[in-house]
């Protein structure tokens, strides 16, 4: 297979949100996260494999810094935007690194929550930084972007509890944590955001046992995300 110089020209855009926007697609590399790309029910446009396009041409292709086995083109696919009423929901206020966005959308799937809110102002879930930090998990956990406040409103209101995290919150070891509830994880040099603050029920937070009281001011967020599920799952 060759790739016209217009192709790789078309699918290097992708590496750009404006042209993703503009396409709505997406790329995804490497042989796992091809393979759970062809799995799901996103739709593939292409594939492009290093043995059939060769190594020169997966090099011009490729967004990462080597070029990977497999790249596929996948169409954006609209969420459903029903908020949930019960179970466990991660809410996103304002985390801008893709990493990080990526990385709990794959630990939400780990602890069965199938839902996660992404304030506007979030990271794109399409960055492929963002995509590639999912390890296939964008492909089955619900992504949605929304105001959260008013989704945390109407939640509240359908008798779903918030929970924010905060570094004056009580020990999240010592918290009575309900089963059903919305999880808030704000971005670390932030925190939580005033407006989404106030309609947090619950205030928690994951205490430090650092010797001497020495020791990192805050935790990466979304290793912070992975002990705030665990907690909550572990009570159930």
């Amino acid at each position: 297979m060759t790739l016209s110089a217009r192709e790789i020209k078309d699918i290097r855009a992708l590496g750009q949100k404006k042209f993703r926007q503009e396409r709505g697609l997406f790329t995804v590399e490497g042989t796992k996260l091809v393979e759970e790309a062809l799995q799901s029910d996103f739709e593939v446009t292409a594939v492009y494999r290093s043995q059939e396009i060769g190594e020169a041409a997966m090099q011009r292709i490729t967004q990462q810094t080597s070029p990977t086995p497999a790249l596929a083109v996948v169409k954006m696919k609209q969420q459903d935007a029903t908020l949930p009423s019960s179970g466990l929901v991660l809410a996103l206020d304002s985390l801008r690194n893709p990493g990080n966005v990526g990385t709990i959308i794959r630990l939400a799937e780990w602890f069965g929550i199938d839902t996660v809110l992404l304030s506007p102002d979030c990271v794109e879930l399409y960055n492929p930084k963002t995509v590639q930090a999912t390890m296939g998990s964008i492909f089955r956990v619900r992504c949605i972007y929304t105001p959260l406040t008013e989704a945390l409103e109407s939640m509240r209101a359908s008798g779903m509890p918030v929970y924010g995290t905060f570094l004056d919150g009580e020990s999240i070891y010592d918290a009575q944590l309900p089963k059903d509830a919305v999880i808030v994880m704000g971005s670390e040099a932030d925190g939580i955001t005033p407006p989404i603050a106030r309609l947090c029920n619950g205030r928690i937070s994951i205490p430090s046992f650092a010797a001497g009281g020495r020791g990192p001011e805050s935790l990466n967020v979304a290793i912070a995300a992975a002990i705030t599920c665990s907690e909550f799952r572990r009570t159930r």
